[in-house]
């Protein structure tokens, strides 16, 4: 807490430390920066959800598509055909992970890729796949969901399997997401974080660029100006400025020569006048000891 409150006092007082105007503009800053980032984040995540969108529906029709391929198979009882049909399926699709035939009982007895379990084994695990029953009133519209792998996510595809109203069980399909998805959220993460660091350099180095061309000019010119309040009028100010900021500095300049020549001009007058001023004193001096010397009166 100790640690907490020293930190606190110090950010007061360094952000006290500012102009009213460097904190407005500060706070406008931040304001700009987080609705631009929001309105970035929001762009990227509107996209971000198209994608999964069309994942989602790509995953859909898969499945669908497999289960057209494979229900009268499996109604048939043809179970070396089946295999051969989802095993070329899943080796052509490189998105899907995996394929899982159950039957109505849920107990999965075939998936892909292949167990390799030695057929004379007798440790072998029953697999179960629980489904909702309201799965099977809407055979056209399957189960999407997706979740988490190890490996990274997956999109689970569950198809219920009828024929003539009989239910032959299901079958589900494991599908990659689009890596257009993946690479969508790296980019919405980056965009955000770049747009808002972005947004504090430009301010920033909009505020040097001011500092350089506008703030330091306007120094100097009032420095110039204390100067020859004080009478020193030999001030110059020397900045390679143009525009009208440089006009302003020539113009300076001109005033503090005129006043440097007037004050040079003035100086000579006042010598002058003062020559004068002693030479009609001396004048009167001798005028006044003459007028008080004695007069001779000769017979």
């Amino acid at each position: 807490m100790d640690i907490l409150n020293v930190l606190l006092t110090a950010l007061r007082q360094w952000w006290s430390e500012f102009t009213l105007q460097a904190k407005l503009l500060a706070l406008s800053t931040l304001v700009v920066s987080l609705i631009m980032t929001g309105l970035t984040f929001f762009s990227l995540s509107s996209i971000q959800s198209d994608a999964r969108l069309s994942d989602t529906r790509y995953a859909r029709d898969v499945g669908l598509l497999l289960a057209a391929n494979v229900t009268s198979l499996v109604a048939e009882g043809q179970d070396r055909q089946l295999i051969t049909v989802a095993n070329r399926f899943w080796q052509q699709s490189s998105s899907i992970r995996y394929i899982l035939f159950a039957d109505p009982d849920g107990v999965i007895y075939l998936s892909f890729p292949l167990d390799n379990v030695d057929e004379d084994s007798t440790l072998l695990l029953s697999r179960r796949m629980e489904l909702p029953d309201s799965i099977y009133d809407h055979p056209g519209n399957p189960l999407v969901r997706q979740h988490l792998a190890p490996d990274g996510q997956v999109t689970d595809v569950f198809v219920p399997l009828t024929a003539n109203g009989q239910n032959l069980g299901a079958v589900a399909l494991g599908l990659n997401p689009n890596e257009v998805v993946l690479n969508t959220t790296a980019l919405t993460r980056k965009v955000t974080i770049t747009v808002f660091i972005a947004i504090w350099v430009l301010v920033i180095l909009g505020a040097v660029f001011n500092a350089l061309t506008i703030t330091h000019p306007i120094k100097a010119l009032l420095h110039g100006v204390r100067k020859i309040t004080a009478g020193q009028f030999s001030t110059r100010i020397a900045l390679p400025m143009g525009g009208e900021l440089g006009e302003l500095l020539d113009g300076f300049n001109a005033m503090a020569s005129q006043l440097e020549v007037y004050k040079a001009a003035n100086i000579e007058e006042m010598k002058a006048a003062n020559k004068e001023l002693k030479v009609a004193q001396a004048q009167q001096q001798s005028l006044i000891v003459m007028g008080r010397s004695p007069t001779c009166l000769c017979p």
